[in-house]
């Protein structure tokens, strides 16, 4: 007995025509036959349930009848038959299928599988690029602006990315005919399809420049080195990356450059350590100011501050310092200082240090 067409692709009778393209796009990308641990017979039981439930009339016939009515007898690419997917209608003839699909549906599903462009007329946009930066803990904290160079493809100036020399004139590409795609015929499972791809001489466009530009020689792009001002906000995270968008690789004739990326490094200090937006530091003390309490210099981001330790004040107690924190990123306000106490022992004693604890020691018990 045939197995359900909604089981085939893990959906519901009710799964709107998306979730039944994205189960598809799923199933077909982890069972073709070319990948790795890819199932032929597999995916030909996926593929023949999505011709029928992506095609609402055949899924209408489908949920009534529980089968689908193929005219021709169903459709072989090399001559044997594939039950309930009627090719037909992509014409063809002696086993080559050529997709002419206008957009959506398989198309952009086949493309993925296959490779290829499926239309032309688009320049390619520019790639992102990544880069990292250094800052020191109180750059983190106050905020900083630094200058990246980056070397990278930016517009031609020449030509002003157009890939053509100024003055000259576009005329329609002679190798697609001013198309955009030429076809090729590219082996498949399903047998050898013809398949749209974009014209490598005039990249997609469909028109070429009659005199293309001396400096960049068409491509609209140079490489060169670029420096980049980056204003680093107060509080960013290590690690956080700010994105500048159009900072990136320029595209090809004329497209949108790609995003630049800025990973931000916090280098460590020595006295201080981030916990959320509060910073943490430790002091030491003797015992005699633990006992009968003073006042000590601790470091700030803003400065020496005095603080106060009451008598008493326990090892490793800890005493906030409100407001000299690190700012709240993207909002109002900003963390405390919170200062741990570290009450030092002395190795060595004098003489009269020791008779003054020993009498301590005694007026204890």
């Amino acid at each position: 007995m045939a197995q359900n067409y909604y089981d085939l692709l893990g959906v519901g009778k009710s799964a709107s025509q998306d979730e039944i393209k994205k189960a598809f796009r799923k199933l077909a990308h982890q069972h073709h036959p070319d990948k790795s641990g890819g199932n032929e017979a597999k995916f030909k039981e996926i593929n023949e349930a999505y011709s029928v439930l992506s095609d609402p009339a055949k899924r209408a016939q489908y949920d009534q009848f529980g089968r689908t009515h193929n005219s021709s007898g169903g459709f072989s690419a090399q001559g044997g038959p594939a039950s309930g997917w009627d090719f037909s209608q992509f014409g063809g003839a002696n086993g080559n299928v050529h997709f002419d699909f206008g957009g959506g549906g398989f198309e952009d599903i086949f493309s993925d599988i296959f490779g290829g462009s499926r239309q032309g007329g688009r320049a390619r946009a520019g790639s992102d690029i990544q880069v990292d930066v250094e800052i020191s803990f109180e750059e983190m904290v106050k905020g900083v602006r630094k200058e990246v160079s980056i070397r990278k493809l930016s517009a031609c100036e020449h030509c002003r990315g157009t890939g053509g020399e100024p003055g000259s004139k576009e005329e329609s590409c002679k190798t697609c005919s001013g198309h955009g795609q030429v076809k090729k015929h590219v082996r498949s499972i399903f047998g050898v399809i013809e398949q749209a791809v974009a014209c490598d001489a005039c990249r997609g466009k469909g028109k070429m420049y009659k005199e293309v530009c001396r400096q960049c020689r068409g491509e609209g792009r140079v490489l060169r080195e670029e420096k980049i001002g980056i204003d680093i906000p107060a509080g960013i995270q290590d690690g956080q990356a700010l994105s500048l968008p159009g900072h990136g690789a320029a595209g090809e004739s004329g497209a949108p450059a790609g995003d630049l990326f800025v990973v931000v490094h916090v280098r460590a200090h020595a006295q201080w350590t981030r916990r959320g937006d509060d910073i943490h530091s430790m002091i030491e003390i003797s015992y005699p100011e633990a006992a009968l309490g003073d006042k000590v210099s601790v470091a700030t981001i803003d400065g020496p501050v005095s603080m106060k330790v009451p008598a008493g004040t326990q090892p490793g107690e800890v005493f906030r310092i409100r407001g000299k924190g690190i700012p709240h990123l993207g909002r109002y306000g900003q963390g405390d200082h919170l200062v741990t106490v570290k009450l030092v022992v002395p190795k060595k004693l004098s003489h009269a240090e020791k008779e003054l604890i020993s009498q301590l020691k005694k007026s204890e018990r």
